[in-house]
Order: C-alpha cells, then structure tokens, then sequence
C-alpha cells in the first residue's frame, strides 16, 4: 500500500513562509573607542557621548552611552553635558539623568571597548541601513570634538576605522 504524504495545515504554511520572507535581525555593535592621554598642564578626562546618527538629514536615531561625572554631588556633572554640543542639541536636551543603560562614568585615558545588544536599547529598532557612529568629547579646560564613523546597520562587514584630531582618537566600528 503506498502512502501519501503528510498534508500541512495552511497555518504551518503560512508562519514558514513568513520566517523565511523577514529575517531576524540579531547583530551587535561592537565599538572602540581610544580616549587619548593628552600633554596638558591640568588633564580631565573627558565627557562622551556616542550615538548613530541618520546621515540623510543629521538626526539622531538613539543615543548609546553618555560618559559624565554621575557622582557629582547635586548632579552638578549633568550641567556640563550641553558642551557636548551637537548630541546635546540633537538628543541630550530631552533625555533625563542618569539615563538607565546609557550613563557612566568618565573612563581614562586609553582604549574602551563596549558591545551593544541589537535585541535591546536604541538598537533593537533600527532598520537596516547606512548610519553614522558619533564619538563627541568635550573637556573642562579642553576642546570640544566630535567623529563620525559611517557603518552598514544589518549585515557584518569590515571594521569601520576615523580618527580624532585631538580629544577623541581612534575609532572602531563593526557589526557583528
């Protein structure tokens, strides 16, 4: 007797269907970002904001980390934050502090690696695409500097590498 194949309900069917047609995305972001050790009479370590900015038409898609003095005593760290001009003006002005995920201490001179989830914070909504990574510091009595870094948003490729001039050294970006 020759049997038949199983038949699928069209439920099945269709959830395959669907699996197949959208992709999950599940990249991280791996960053490195080099603070530089600066020849200076009086040396403060930096505030930095990182964030992926749309390069279409500048604006911010979500912020990653901010670096501050969090232990200030009143929260005095929190009025420095608008010299990180740009992120300030695109994103940092309605933002309240600490941001939970997002706030940190100041780091040392040196480099600091960090990964971002894709499932989770600003990056689990991003749509695939081209984006800009913005390493913006500003010291007290130091200069203010921002770098950008253009990277491809859902699919790993290569390192994306740019360099300061002199409050943000270099600058590592890749999509695992």
């Amino acid at each position: 007797m020759k049997r038949s194949p199983p038949k699928l309900s069209m439920s099945l069917l269709t959830f395959a269907g669907a699996a197949v047609a959208t992709p999950a995305l599940a990249a991280d972001l791996a960053v490195t970002v080099e603070v530089p050790r600066l020849t200076v009479a009086e040396y403060h370590k930096p505030y930095v904001s990182i964030w992926i900015e749309n390069p279409a038409d500048a604006t911010a898609a979500g912020t990653l980390a901010v670096w501050y003095d969090a232990g200030s005593k009143e929260d005095k760290g929190v009025k420095w934050l608008k010299d990180m001009r740009q992120w300030w003006r695109k994103a940092g002005r309605a933002m309240s502090f600490p941001a939970d995920g997002i706030s940190g201490a100041t780091r040392a001179p040196g480099p600091q690696k960090l990964l971002f989830s894709g499932a989770k914070g600003p990056l689990k909504d991003l749509k695939p695409g081209q984006y800009n990574l913005v390493v913006e510091a500003a010291r007290e009595v130091g200069g203010q500097e921002a770098v950008r870094v253009p990277f491809a948003w859902g699919k790993p490729g290569k390192p994306a590498v740019a360099k300061g001039a002199t409050e943000v050294g270099a600058v590592t970006v890749a999509v695992k």
